[in-house]
């Protein structure tokens, strides 16, 4: 049973890394105004939140799944405080930064009505902090971090999460109420 839940620790966590990236990857698209493979930019919006829904889900099995897992021996301080495990502090440590940061985010998603777009938004940018906290906690403290096939997939997150980031903040991104009425 230890086994399965370590397994099961270290997959969840390789799936939250792709999610996370594609949730990056639809929030500047949907920033943008633009529609994506043929989506109309409000469906952008939809997969992007439910995308993120996903990767949360994912992200807690992870966080879970190492807490019941007696090799992994993470407890609850482990996950919401930085850098104090006992097992490789700093790895752990970046994504439990990560993990705050998506706390963050969720709670102020959940409060974007209350809170105002403007104090929403300027929170939201957090997220471009979480992802490489994410990632470099994947390669560092990951027991997967050897492995060709992983490694190609973190790679792979990391081209698409740096060239959504480069358009992001690229003359060309063009946030404009022209793009969004498809004229761009």
């Amino acid at each position: 049973m230890n086994e399965v839940m370590w397994a099961f620790g270290r997959a969840s966590g390789i799936v939250s890394l792709g999610l996370f990236t594609l949730v990056l990857v639809f929030g500047v698209v949907s920033r943008s105004g633009r529609p994506l493979l043929g989506l109309p930019r409000f469906s952008v919006a939809l997969v992007h939140r439910s995308t993120s829904l996903i990767a949360l889900v994912f992200l807690v099995l992870h966080v879970g799944t190492l807490m019941l897992d007696p090799h992994a021996k993470l407890v609850l301080q482990d996950a919401v405080v930085p850098f104090i495990s006992g097992w490789n502090p700093l790895w752990v440590g970046l994504g439990t930064v990560a993990f705050d940061l998506v706390i963050a985010l969720v709670v102020t998603g959940l409060l974007r009505n209350r809170i105002g777009q403007r104090t929403f938004r300027a929170i939201h940018w957090a997220a471009y902090a979480m992802w490489p906290l994410a990632f470099a906690h994947a390669l560092g403290s990951g027991t997967n971090a050897g492995d060709l096939l992983f490694e190609a997939f973190a790679w792979a997150c990391a081209g698409a999460a740096v060239c959504a980031v480069i358009w992001r903040l690229s003359r060309g991104f063009a946030e404009t109420s022209a793009a969004r009425l498809g004229r761009v």
